[in-house]
């Protein structure tokens, strides 16, 4: 792969930025470095000088990306004001502009209902070839992004050596932007775990490093082969699906967050207290990426507003009687 030579005014800086970022994340920083380039070009062709960001820099760069996708020009720029962030810590003129609203998405998470988790937990144990180990990969697979909230990127990923059953945990060591967390397992999901290893230890390789969830090949399994599985699996459970639309198999990262939040509601729980322990087990830096999770369902707000009905009658209504 060629190396960009960065060559506008900002090029030192600009080089200079990606090479803290790489060493603060622990990644290559490619993609946000693929977004740099055009602001390079940007300003080589238009003919700037000043090693300096201005804001009628940023406005004149944000036109010149109006023929992008709002989504794509937002992911852009993101990174362009990342780097004047980091200008402006040893030049306090350079100018910040503010973040770009995010666009909304096309597509409404669908919240899978327990029955609808049996169902489909059901379908993939009937899944051919008989007495394979298929079933009970694609069933152990469906499982833990249910009962723990994983990316489907991050299962298939998984090693043997992964898993540790005697401590109940699950080593994520290929998370997003090269994050690696542990992730705490229930007694019935380790016991699950434990029953599909030893199925799968006669099945393959059984060294340390070798994939966790094999496919038909005895090879690791791939998502893109996961997303056609799951969606004959919702076919033949009858439940609908429509192409941007319908449930994708990442949906059931959705549903494990928001079935979480409404366990927490209906043991009492103070939810917003717990939505930092959330956001770490699901893998993300700030608790604002965790609330994008959290759709609302007609379970959901009916126990919001059940606490809110005992918080009135417990509190407020109990005052108003005794004054």
């Amino acid at each position: 792969m060629s190396t960009w030579t960065f060559s506008s005014c900002l090029a030192p800086q600009i080089e200079a930025f990606i090479n803290l970022r790489r060493l603060s994340n622990g990644t290559d920083y490619r993609s946000q470095t693929e977004s740099l380039k055009p602001f390079d070009r940007f300003l080589v062709s238009h003919g700037i000088q000043q090693a300096r960001m201005t804001r009628e820099i940023c406005d004149s760069y944000q036109d010149n990306l109006s023929y992008l996708a709002p989504s794509s020009r937002t992911n852009r720029f993101c990174v362009v004001r990342l780097l004047c962030e980091y200008l402006a810590r040893t030049d306090p003129v350079s100018y910040i502009p503010e973040r770009l609203p995010w666009p909304g998405s096309t597509h409404r998470p669908y919240i899978l209902r327990r029955e609808q988790v049996v169902a489909l937990l059901t379908a993939a144990s009937r899944l051919p070839p008989h007495r394979s180990l298929r079933p009970h990969t694609v069933g152990t697979l469906l499982g833990i992004l249910y009962t723990t909230g994983i990316r489907i990127g991050e299962a298939c990923a998984l090693n043997i050596e992964h898993f540790i059953p005697d401590e109940r945990k699950l080593y994520i060591a290929k998370g997003r932007f090269g994050k690696s967390r542990w992730i705490v397992l229930s007694v019935s999901t380790t016991g699950a775990l434990r029953k599909y290893l030893d199925r799968r230890m006669g099945a393959g390789t059984n060294t340390p490093d070798a994939p966790w969830l094999l496919n038909q090949r005895r090879r690791r399994m791939c998502p893109s082969s996961v997303h056609d599985t799951f969606k004959k699996l919702l076919e033949e459970c009858g439940i609908q699906w429509i192409r941007g639309i319908g449930p994708r198999i990442h949906d059931i990262r959705h549903t494990f967050a928001v079935h979480r939040l409404l366990a927490w509601y209906r043991d009492g729980e103070d939810v917003n207290a717990r939505l930092p322990a959330l956001a770490t087990y699901m893998g993300h830096v700030k608790i604002s990426s965790t609330r994008v999770y959290l759709q609302p369902t007609a379970e959901l707000l009916g126990e919001v507003d059940r606490r809110f009905h005992d918080h009135y009658l417990n509190h407020i209504a109990a005052k108003g009687n005794v004054s």
